[in-house]
């Protein structure tokens, strides 16, 4: 982790931040926001620096698929500040249907970065979720990492009747950021279900990158995700997800059905926040 922060520029102060650094774009009737990376850490330290709870979607196309056909998690990815595409056929339908090119960011990297602009102005993070001695060596890696940010909290996979002592000690610790990692009942929708009870700051889903972090889960070269092959990797590792094929065949289906309906006209931009 330690080279993966020496790559990362020197974030400057951010004094007067844009309120405005994000085009909001609807790509099948889901939100995807397009945020350029020059913009993203003055963008975060806002975000973070605001008395406000504001949620962070990292949006495969496994999830637009899922926020077209589950009311409850499109209702939590629309009320998300940030809905960040992590997929290229997300940039790749944006661009066939809307001639806009949303930036996708790696999951991994995305994380980097919010801790590295969190750690420059002392902020702090809580993590949720996982095995405990998962938890133990990230947050020793974050420390040895980001000496700056400060971890205040952490809790690994509860049971539903700690749920309360669990949310209610989030609210006291108020961590600028809180990622939340599996092993949480519900998974990214406890998040939303949870809006409005956890306190102010940044909310992340961070699905299995807590292995990631912790140097126990395998993560693409970012050369080979650059180029969209990523899949060919966990297909590897776990041959089921061959079977994606299917869903990724209608989400191209659609698409098509799309830009021949003309349902694709211009609509002027959104801003989230």
């Amino acid at each position: 982790m330690e080279d993966e922060v020496a790559q990362e520029e020197a974030t400057p102060e951010y004094n007067a931040v844009d309120m405005a650094m994000n085009e909001r774009i609807r790509l099948l009737k889901v939100p995807v926001d397009i945020v350029a990376p020059d913009d993203l850490a003055p963008l975060i330290f806002r975000l973070a620096n605001d008395p406000e709870e504001h949620n962070i979607v990292l949006l495969s196309i496994w999830d637009l698929l899922r926020a077209r056909r589950n009311a409850e998690y499109r209702e939590y990815v629309e009320q998300a500040m940030l809905v960040i595409p992590i997929s290229k056929s997300i940039v790749r339908g944006a661009w066939f249907l809307l001639k806009k090119r949303p930036v996708r960011y790696m999951p991994f990297d995305f994380i980097m970065k919010c801790m590295s602009v969190l750690e420059e102005h002392e902020f702090s993070s809580y993590m949720l979720g996982g095995k405990k001695r998962v938890l133990l060596k990230i947050e020793r890696n974050i420390v040895s990492t980001f000496p700056g940010l400060r971890m205040v909290g952490r809790f690994p996979a509860f049971k539903r009747h700690e749920e309360a002592a669990v949310i209610s000690a989030i609210r006291k610790a108020s961590p600028s950021l809180l990622l939340v990692g599996k092993g949480v009942r519900g998974g990214e929708l406890w998040l939303a279900r949870n809006t409005g009870r956890l306190g102010n700051g940044l909310k992340l889903w961070c699905s299995d990158l807590f292995d990631v972090l912790a140097g126990r889960r395998w993560r693409p070269a970012r050369k080979i995700f650059g180029l969209g092959l990523e899949w060919i990797g966990y297909c590897q590792r776990n041959p089921l997800k061959l079977f994606r094929f299917f869903p990724f065949a209608y989400y191209n289906l659609l698409l098509l059905a799309y830009k021949m309906s003309g349902k694709t006209k211009p609509k002027p931009a959104e801003t989230p926040g």
